[in-house]
């Protein structure tokens, strides 16, 4: 009888798990071009540029980077002073084809992709994630250079007389 129990418990208990809720980083529902736009706009009023993240719920990567620069007070603080973020959501029920065809096709490189907007929306830079991991996830000294080096500061010529 406490076999069939603990048994019935470890079932139960491992339903639970899997039936967490998924994240909601991306929203397949979204109007990707509009966020962008609106994204453009606010960034250009603040002097920043635009971080597109580019994936799915699905992408345990995507989630992982999501986590890194949420979590990571540096990172966070970074990127919030220099960049407005749009994550567009690339999914079996929306994959941003119109979107992701006016940024150069950057779902090439694979998910999370990075595209870096200048103030006026035009695209400056693609990321491939792969080139901010090391070891099982995206280094934050990687991550860190990489936004610097896109950053608004990092590209005005004011900053290198």
């Amino acid at each position: 009888m406490k076999k069939y129990i603990l048994t019935i418990l470890l079932l139960f208990s491992g339903t639970l798990l899997f039936a967490q809720e998924k994240p909601n980083i991306y929203n397949p529902e979204a109007d990707a071009k509009k966020d962008i736009a609106e994204a453009v706009a606010k960034a250009k009023a603040e002097n920043k540029n635009v971080f597109l993240q580019i994936g799915g719920n699905w992408c345990i990567w995507c989630i992982y980077f999501y986590n890194l620069t949420n979590e990571d007070e540096d990172l966070k603080s970074f990127m919030n002073d220099n960049y407005e973020v749009v994550h567009v959501n690339y999914s079996q029920e929306n994959e941003n084809k119109d979107v992701l065809a006016s940024l150069d096709y950057p779902q090439r490189f694979g998910f999370p992709v990075f595209v870096i907007l200048d103030q006026e929306g035009k695209r400056i830079h693609t990321q491939n994630s792969e080139y901010l991991e090391e070891g099982k996830g995206h280094s934050k000294k990687k991550v860190m250079e990489f936004l610097k080096a896109w950053s608004p500061a990092a590209l005005d010529p004011a900053s290198y007389k």
